[in-house]
């Protein structure tokens, strides 16, 4: 990677780190740009060449990491249920578990499940707005995202290969349940 990249990602990188700092004393709405070139050492020029305005720090660091994630799924569209991506999934969230907890923290939930909402439409393809389908979508986005957030706050007490299997067995729809004696 060219230098002149590596110290944007730095710069980048510190302004996110900064924000997500601030936001653990304060709402956005009390936060200035300003405040944020000063405690992330870096020039106002700098900020406004990567982000449009404050929430967009937040947005863009989510893109960011759906857009890693993208790069390493296995398939897309009806392949896209597969244990290896929902593994990988857990494995995103607990890498950047410190972010997507702060996130949700500082009222940003909503924010990242439209987000992905969005990705995971993105990724199964086209579908009418009117389709079983998108529902389906939802569902399965809304229990990925509500499981990853309790097991992040609870301490990841499962592995990412254990909370995998719970979700999977029960959350994809053609997945075989696991039998034990007890059922």
């Amino acid at each position: 990677m060219d230098k002149r990249k590596e110290a944007n990602l730095r710069v980048k990188k510190s302004i996110t780190q900064t924000l997500l700092h601030l936001l653990g004393n304060k709402s956005i709405s009390e936060i200035s740009v300003s405040e944020i070139i000063r405690e992330a050492g870096v020039a106002r020029a700098s900020f406004y060449r990567n982000y449009a305005t404050k929430e967009s720090v937040i947005t863009t660091l989510i893109a960011d990491v759906l857009e890693s994630y993208r790069e390493n799924i296995k398939s897309e569209g009806d392949d896209f249920y597969t244990y290896e991506n929902v593994h990988l999934t857990f494995a995103y969230f607990a890498q950047y578990k410190n972010q997507f907890v702060d996130l949700h923290r500082f009222g940003y939930g909503s924010t990242i499940l439209e987000m992905l909402n969005q990705f995971h439409a993105e990724v199964a393809g086209t579908m009418s707005n009117k389709s079983i389908e998108r529902y389906k979508l939802y569902i399965y986005m809304g229990a990925l995202y509500n499981t990853a957030l309790v097991w992040l706050q609870n301490g990841q007490k499962e592995s990412v290969d254990e909370i995998t299997d719970i979700f999977y067995k029960t959350c994809v729809p053609h997945a075989k349940r696991a039998t034990t004696d007890s059922d």
